[in-house]
């Protein structure tokens, strides 16, 4: 299960809080979409303070970039330091 997968690969930014969330039933048949899920990532980490919203985002996707666009179509994220 991809979403399992993906809460798997955030746990190595230690993260305080983690909610990932499965909108692929919102998007099934969406143009451009060749099988892909659609998710939804709320993390919040000490990893992330002192990163920009960019470079948090580079980090999510780093991630996951092996499951973009195949089993992954499309990628919301929320990255937050505690901070914040």
């Amino acid at each position: 299960m991809i979403k399992t997968l993906i809460e798997e690969r955030l746990l190595t930014l230690a993260p305080i809080e983690l909610t990932v969330t499965d909108q692929s039933h919102h998007h099934q048949g969406h143009a451009g979409n060749n099988g892909g899920g659609r998710f939804t990532v709320a993390i919040s980490s000490n990893e992330f303070t002192g990163k920009s919203l960019m470079e948090r985002h580079r980090m999510v996707y780093q991630l996951m970039h092996d499951l973009i666009p195949e089993k992954i179509h499309a990628l919301s994220i929320k990255a937050i330091s505690p901070d914040d």
